[in-house]
């Protein structure tokens, strides 16, 4: 049954827990309001600049308690366009650490979400068409776990060897040692959306028959591995999370029951958070979008595990967003869009919901 969020907002205006603090680790959120990580196709050659220092801090200041940078390439060939953020040479380092500390100025928890797109790279940004790119436009050639385009517009993926997944593994860590020396304090392993660990994950895209193939443990072998290898050099005062698409939305294809399945081994590997999205590896599936139409899926995770989940999807109303933390469907709620449309959410919605908002003395004039 979705959430009735109208005849909800009194009882969660009371108790307003969308503002209770949450402490995992050596980490303290003073709210439940997270910045989806939101590819913004600004960077040139991998590097953090101005518009990134903007976008995120605003976010900062709006209120929200952490701010995931976008997907951020652990190698050139991993972005998902050539104007990604990249986090694969040691000079991208001081860039992001830059917004590091301005994030975590002005209260908010710095994240980042590490990626590789697989066969999903070398696409044109979106406003520009966001189709595949030819060699001569800047395109390049990409890999996958099997020799399986993301659709017929698509290259077709190199499907990489054993050495190979090994040697991309390497790069997920080195990643996250320079996340780690920007001052970032979740860390968020990207396995969703149809790029390289999720097509790993689902048999619709994996059809491989060596020991990264085939049955369930075989396909989750990639990303439990990267975990084990991410959660060994991660401080154990920091936060890790990983996102995950909890379902293909299409027969066949991967499903909410292997994401309970797959969260309960992450949760052996002592990871602190699964960021529930769903989608983004079958080109054409029908998915019935509406309001928060996801947070089913962070629910079915968080009554199976121990695991802190965070909810994402259609999130846009304040008294919807406490609804769904103060019934106990997520720890957080991730927002994207409507970020974009409102950077002070956060303090909007404290106002909404009859909490006092935490407003920059900068802007208290206009409060």
């Amino acid at each position: 049954m979705p959430l009735a969020w109208g005849t909800m907002a009194l009882s969660c205006a009371q108790m307003a827990q969308l503002f209770d603090t949450l402490t995992i680790r050596g980490v303290t959120f003073k709210n439940r309001i997270a910045v989806s990580p939101m590819c913004q196709y600004s960077a040139q050659d991998g590097f953090a600049n101005d518009w990134h220092l903007v976008h995120l801090g605003s976010r900062a200041i709006g209120g929200a308690s952490l701010v995931i940078a976008e997907a951020t390439a652990v190698e050139a060939r991993g972005r998902i366009s050539p104007s990604d953020l990249g986090i694969w040479h040691d000079a991208h380092i001081e860039p992001l650490a830059r917004i590091v500390r301005f994030l975590e100025e002005h209260g908010a928890v710095a994240g980042i979400q590490i990626a590789h797109a697989g066969r999903k790279a070398a696409t044109g940004r979106p406003w520009e068409g966001g189709k595949p790119l030819a060699d001569e436009a800047g395109g390049w050639d990409v890999v996958g776990a099997s020799p399986i385009p993301f659709d017929d517009q698509h290259r077709v993926p190199h499907e990489l060897s054993v050495d190979e997944i090994a040697g991309i593994r390497e790069q997920f860590c080195a990643a996250a040692q320079r996340a780690l020396s920007a001052g970032f304090r979740y860390l968020e392993l990207h396995a969703a959306h149809g790029y390289l660990l999720h097509s790993f994950l689902s048999p619709l895209s994996n059809q491989r028959t060596d020991a990264y193939g085939g049955s369930f443990e075989n396909r989750a072998r990639f990303l439990l591995e990267t975990v084990r290898a991410l959660r060994a050099l991660w401080p154990r005062d920091r936060v890790f999370g990983v996102r995950l698409s909890c379902t293909d939305w299409v027969p066949g294809g991967w499903t909410i029951e292997d994401t309970v399945q797959l969260a309960q081994l992450l949760e052996r590997e002592d990871i602190d958070l699964i960021d529930c999205s769903a989608g983004g590896n079958v080109a054409k599936a029908i998915i019935p979008t509406g309001p928060g139409y996801q947070v089913g899926f962070a629910e079915a995770v968080k009554r199976a595990t121990k695991l802190h989940v965070a909810a994402v999807g259609l999130i846009t109303e304040a008294q919807q967003a406490n609804a769904i933390i103060a019934e106990n469907k997520a720890d957080f709620v991730f927002l994207a869009r409507q970020f974009l449309r409102d950077p002070y959410f956060g303090i909007n919605a404290a106002r909404a919901l009859g909490h006092k908002p935490v407003v920059p003395p900068q802007y208290g004039r206009a409060h």
